[in-house]
């Protein structure tokens, strides 16, 4: 009797592999007719260029596999979503001229179009991953202290370094942090995206970060994908201070910040979640800061009576149309909110994860500032 169910079982899960790859196959030669196109007008054979489109079909599918190839795969995949969305608008513009009897467009003109404006696209999404411009927050605090009115949090929040962000650009937002003078620096989760072995050397410019009060971290969930523990450990060694759980008071005369941070929920033992565990003794008349890696943890902060909730997790949908679409599963997505009594600042990325693009939803180095001001609060996109 068992041995029926299992050669049901796998003749299922061949089933589903079979379909996943006429699904995928079938998206790459849809969003692939205009490299058809130019692969004709440029006199190549089509033998060759339908060999060709295969082969970028499977580079992002590699990925998983080998790390050799994901800097190809996701490159592909970020030129190759941008080729899908305009080819399903060109195709609808196609669709209306045809039900209203116009002369139809030459698809070949239409498929050259757009291979040229995903070129374009392309570009203008890797430039604004590749540099996060710095957004400056102005946030309301009932009951600021004197001595904290303008104290300024620069927040960075997934970064992933990985197969594409790697020291250079790590080195990059150290040096534009410094200059920003801030009193403290949070970064709130998904600092890093793979094995430490070969990312090492890649977080070593951490060391030079400067803030005046430290630099607090917190885990995200892409961490506990490749051995949280040894990343905390090495990333305390360059300078972080790793809040598992727990809190930091800080001291400016009589008044008192704290910097609590929660780990990230896929944490398991050591690392489970725990928000009354972080703020635990913390003393009752500070102005409270939790770093907390998503933002759903800012009911439990309002209950907790923190005055400001530093998330990211969202990446504010990373790139068009995806931002639009994130929107039915992430209540909140980016920008400054007030959950009860808590505000909520949701950073939409300083780095990105898999496609170097970022089209319509620019990554951000944020410039949180605290104000005695409680008749509204400022978010401000900078240069």
């Amino acid at each position: 009797m068992r041995k029926p169910r299992v050669r049901a079982a796998a003749l299922a899960s061949q089933t589903r592999i079979v379909l996943m790859a006429a699904v995928w196959l079938s998206l790459f030669v849809y969003a692939g007719r205009p490299l058809l196109a130019a692969a004709a007008a440029a006199g190549v054979a089509p033998a060759i260029a339908w060999l060709a489109l295969f082969a970028l079909s499977l580079f992002p599918v590699l990925t998983m596999f080998t790390r050799r190839a994901q800097a190809a795969g996701y490159a592909i995949l970020g030129v190759m979503s941008s080729l899908l969305v305009l080819m399903l608008a060109g195709d609808a513009i196609r669709g209306v001229f045809f039900l209203a009897r116009l002369s139809p467009l030459d698809a070949r003109s239409v498929n050259l179009a757009v291979l040229g404006a995903a070129g374009v696209l392309s570009l203008v999404g890797l430039v604004q991953a590749r540099w996060p411009r710095t957004r400056h927050v102005s946030v309301p605090v009932e009951n600021l202290p004197t001595e904290l009115e303008g104290y300024r949090i620069v927040q960075w929040s997934d970064v992933h370094v990985g197969p594409t962000i790697q020291r250079r650009f790590v080195q990059s937002l150290v040096a534009r942090t410094n200059a920003l003078n801030a009193d403290a620096i949070a970064v709130t989760g998904d600092f890093v995206d793979g094995p430490l072995d070969d990312l090492h050397d890649h977080v070593e410019p951490l060391r030079e970060l400067r803030a005046r009060d430290g630099v607090f971290y917190v885990t995200g969930n892409h961490e506990y994908y490749w051995s949280a523990d040894a990343w905390c450990r090495r990333l305390e060694s360059v300078g972080f201070d790793f809040l598992k759980n727990e809190h930091r008071t800080i001291f400016r005369g009589d008044a008192k910040i704290v910097f609590a941070g929660v780990t990230d929920p896929v944490g398991r033992g050591t690392h489970k979640q725990d928000p009354d565990r972080a703020l635990a003794a913390a003393p009752a008349e500070a102005v409270k800061v939790l770093l907390s890696h998503r933002p759903q943890t800012a009911t439990d902060a309002s209950r907790l009576g923190v005055d400001l909730q530093l998330s990211g997790h969202t990446h504010g949908g990373q790139f068009f149309p995806f931002n639009l679409v994130i929107k039915k599963f992430q209540p909140i997505v980016a920008g400054l909110h007030r959950v009860g009594r808590t505000w909520l600042y949701v950073n939409r990325g300083t780095g990105y994860w898999g496609p170097p693009t970022r089209l319509a939803v620019g990554g951000e180095i944020t410039v949180v500032t605290l104000t005695r001001d409680v008749t509204g609060s400022t978010e401000i996109a900078g240069a």
